[in-house]
Formats: structure tokens, sequence, C-alpha cells
């Protein structure tokens, strides 16, 4: 709050003292006083109102910022009145009633909301389990009936499982906690999950095993390294590799998925974790979300896990980084 918009919304306040000082001046030249006792008890009344709107101003100004640093501090602006003091202006009460029943109605709609949320939620995780029965059996119709044709089916029974898987992760993204095994992570169960579409594409895989091994939940993060392996086929080149490596750095096992496709331009590279974001790759595939990324990145943030990708123009790198945990290795040895 400023000066000039204090002393702008005390006008009339000062305009009502302007208006008394010559009703009294006036008065008291009609009874006779002296002019030097007129100016003294003007001067008197003068100094009393500035001095009155100075104290005032400064303490409603610092009011406003005391409510300001609540208001910047607080998660969720619209509990504002539940941190506030009851004024005790009148004027002031009337606009707390009212912060208090747009809280009450903020607090209502966003209780309806989740609710909503999550019945839809559980609804759509209940649906993909039911999918994922069919699906299951599609599959082993196909891998019983060996052909050509069922060959080409496979691949496509796996996207729709992917696309499922995906679907299924995104809901359950928010609360990892709730399914949480630690597990050696290992690296062929999450090709193996993926072998019909890097067959399909001709995909050459290297695996260099040196031994060091992380552990973590192994169902989310065979699904976080089947989204890089999608990528990965998703934008390849002619003679498309996939090289799978770990190294010990500190107290990290740090697990690299390297590839040789078309890599990502280097002014994609900060947005590449975006929702949503395709950048210059997706514009020639077609079939880009901008999903992918953005939900490893989530699921890894949830797990505690390092997430980076690098890439030079031709191929890229992604790097799950997993803190070693003594006690988890120790227990597991």
């Amino acid at each position: 709050m400023s000066g000039k918009q204090y002393l702008k919304n005390q006008l009339p306040v000062l305009l009502l003292n302007l208006l008394g000082v010559l009703a009294l001046a006036l008065f008291l030249i009609a009874t006779g006083t002296s002019r030097q006792a007129i100016s003294f008890i003007a001067l008197v009344w003068i100094v009393v109102v500035v001095c009155y709107l100075t104290v005032s101003f400064f303490i409603q100004k610092r009011h406003c910022e005391t409510l300001l640093v609540m208001a910047e501090q607080l998660g969720e602006k619209y509990l504002m009145p539940e941190v506030m003091a009851m004024p005790e202006r009148a004027d002031e009460q009337v606009f707390y009633q009212i912060l208090k029943m747009a809280e009450k109605s903020m607090l209502e709609k966003i209780g309806e909301i989740q609710s909503e949320r999550q019945e839809y939620k559980e609804y759509i995780e209940q649906w993909i389990h039911e999918v994922k029965t069919p699906i299951t059996a599609m599959k082993l119709i196909c891998e019983n009936n060996c052909s050509e044709s069922t060959r080409e089916l496979l691949v496509e029974v796996e996207n729709i499982n992917h696309f499922t898987e995906q679907a299924l992760y995104y809901a359950r993204s928010e609360h990892t906690e709730k399914d949480y095994t630690v597990r050696e992570i290992r690296i062929r169960d999450a090709i193996a999950d993926s072998k019909y579409l890097l067959r399909k594409n001709h995909v050459t895989v290297e695996v260099e095993d040196d031994g060091k091994i992380a552990y973590m939940d192994d169902k989310w993060v065979r699904f976080i390294l089947n989204q890089i392996i999608s990528n990965a086929v998703k934008y390849r080149t002619e003679q498309p590799s996939l090289r799978f490596s770990t190294a010990q750095k500190h107290n990290q096992v740090i697990l690299s998925v390297e590839d040789n496709g078309i890599g990502i331009p280097q002014s994609d590279l900060p947005r590449v974790f975006e929702k949503g974001f395709t950048g210059q790759n997706g514009r020639t595939v077609h079939s880009s979300t901008g999903i992918g990324l953005y939900l490893c990145k989530r699921l890894c943030d949830k797990l505690g896990i390092g997430l980076s990708v690098c890439s030079q123009g031709n191929g890229t790198s992604v790097s799950l980084i997993f803190p070693i945990n003594d006690f988890v290795a120790g227990v597991q040895g």
C-alpha cells in the first residue's frame, strides 16, 4: 500500500477536517477571538490530523504486508481465511465473512472434483485389468499358431499391451508407494517384454553386464525401460541397435541405454520431459504423443531414480541413476 493511494482513500476525512477547521475559524472570528489564537488552534488541529493519518498509515501498511507474507507462504491460497485473525472493523468483518464463504465453496468444489477423479481413475484401472485378459489370450493364440500373419499380429498386440500399460502406470504414478517391492533389476526381462517389436524392426540388442546390480521395484523400472525401448524403435535408423550397460560411480549405479537412432536436436533436449512435447522429431513421426518420457520422469521422481537424456545429433543415450542401498544389497546378497 503506497502513501499516495492511502491519502486518496482518506480524501473524505481530509475534506471533512478542512471544513471543520474553516467553520471553527469563522466562529472564533465572529466571537472576536484574536488571529494568533485562531491560527494556533487551527495549527494544533492540523497537526493532530496529520499525526493520526501517519500512525494509521503505518499500522495499516504493516498489517497488509503481514497478510501478503502469509499468503505467499501458504500453499493453498484459498485457505487464507483460516490463518487470518478476525478483524475488528465492521467493514473488514464483512469482507472476512465473504472470504470464508468463498473458501467453503472452494473446498466443496475441490472435494467433488477429487471424488470424480478418483472414481474415473478406479474405472480406468478396472477397465485396463479387464482388457488385459483378451490381450493375453490373443498373444497365446498367435504364439500357438505361428505364421507370417500371426507374427505381424503379435507386434500389434504388443503395441496394444504397451499402450494399456502406459495408461495404467500413468493412473498409478501418483501413488507408487502403494505397489512397491524391492528386487534385483533384470535388464533382459524388460527386453523380453518388447521382443516382438524389436524382432520386427530388426533391432540389434547388446547387453553389457559388468556385475553392477541395482535394486529397485522391478515392475516400475521395467515399464520405464520399455518406454525407452519403444522410443528407440520409433526413432530408429535403417540398421537400428540398442546397447545396455551398467557402471558404478560413487554411491550410484548408472544404467545406460544407447541407440543409434535419429537423435534429439539440442534445442529440444531441455524440454523432452515436458508433457505433450514432441519436438522436431514429432513432426516426422506422427505417432509421437509426448507422454513416454514425461511419464518416465514422473515415475523416476517418485521412485528416487535419476533420469537424464543426452544426444549429439546421431543417437540418444538415456541414463537411469540408482542410489546404492547397502542394507538392501546386503539382504539380497
